[in-house]
């Protein structure tokens, strides 16, 4: 009877990077009704192959084939295609497997066929038997800039190449102001009961999405539905570079920063059962909060938050 009242409407969530895609899965394992829009600013060109991280990782993890222990691509893959990259002294440091590298070639082919990308990404979901809906944000190209110590450098340099090492003055995201969202994000937008913030890097996760100027704006007219999970505990991210991005935006690390960088658009708060103390504060700019276990280590707390979630409304 209980699950039967779990998500009976559609429910659209903001997402990007390992954080998000655990919340995936536990939606997915509740209700069938479920958009997923996706950061397109960590995009990008290797190899004369256009790479989408955070869409390939939606699909994976929605396909059950996403390597959980390293967080990204194709579990069981092998990685002939880098290593013989590597011996030809070709870029090698982008490992893409070799399971992984048919997404990849396939996206290109679509795209260079006249295909956007959200018509490449629903072709390829098909591929992989999909159900759930999965927009990237815009078609647009959109590029994450880090500028860092070392330069201004994409977020791929940075993160992948360079092993998020460098010290980071700021953070932009390239040709925003032209990017346009699809029309399939807004309607999502609208027509769903409620929209969700998972818990991925704020700035450089769901920050490209919510710096799309009808995102931005369709999500203040409709913040009584919007609900954000922190990806913070106390003081400390729960994983990833979130805390050197959040310093060079000037952005507190902890569930109070979270609660004012989305303040604008949301009204309530998931945290921690150990973040009780932030409750009052994040109360006073009109944001609700609500505690639990946000650390997804397996399948059980994965459904166990999603469960929660569909309580609050």
């Amino acid at each position: 009877m209980y699950l039967l009242n779990l998500f009976c409407y559609l429910i659209t969530v903001l997402a990007g990077g390992t954080g998000s895609i655990k919340l995936i899965r536990g939606l997915s394992s509740i209700t069938s009704e479920l958009f997923i829009i996706v950061n397109v600013g960590d995009n990008f060109w290797l190899h004369g192959l256009y790479i989408c991280p955070d869409i390939d990782t939606t699909i994976y993890g929605l396909a059950g084939i996403l390597d959980k222990k390293r967080g990204w691509g194709i579990k069981d893959d092998s990685f002939n295609f880098i290593k013989n990259m590597k011996k030809l002294d070709e870029d090698s440091w982008f490992k893409i497997g070799d399971k992984d590298l048919i997404t990849h070639i396939i996206r290109t082919k679509l795209i260079n066929e006249g295909l956007s990308l959200s018509q490449a990404t629903r072709y390829i979901c098909r591929k992989y038997r999909i159900q759930n809906d999965v927009i990237p944000a815009t078609d647009t190209p959109i590029e994450t800039r880090i500028v860092t110590d070392k330069g201004d450098l994409n977020i791929q340099d940075f993160w992948v190449k360079f092993k998020g090492k460098p010290r980071v003055h700021d953070v932009y995201y390239n040709n925003i102001e032209n990017a346009k969202s699809n029309k399939q994000v807004i309607k999502s937008l609208r027509s769903s009961r409620s929209i969700i913030i998972a818990p991925g890097n704020p700035v450089s996760s769901i920050g490209p999405i919510i710096s799309i100027k009808s995102v931005y704006e369709e999500l203040k007219s409709n913040k009584d539905k919007i609900l954000a999970i922190s990806p913070i505990i106390g003081r400390k991210p729960i994983s990833g570079p979130a805390g050197k991005y959040l310093k060079s935006k000037n952005i507190e690390i902890s569930p109070l920063g979270i609660a004012k960088f989305y303040s604008k658009f949301i009204r309530k708060l998931v945290v921690h059962n150990s973040d009780l103390n932030f409750a009052d504060s994040i109360m006073n700019i009109n944001v609700k909060t609500y505690n639990t276990n946000i650390i997804m280590r397996n399948k059980r707390d994965e459904v166990n938050l999603a469960k929660f979630i569909s309580t609050i409304w």
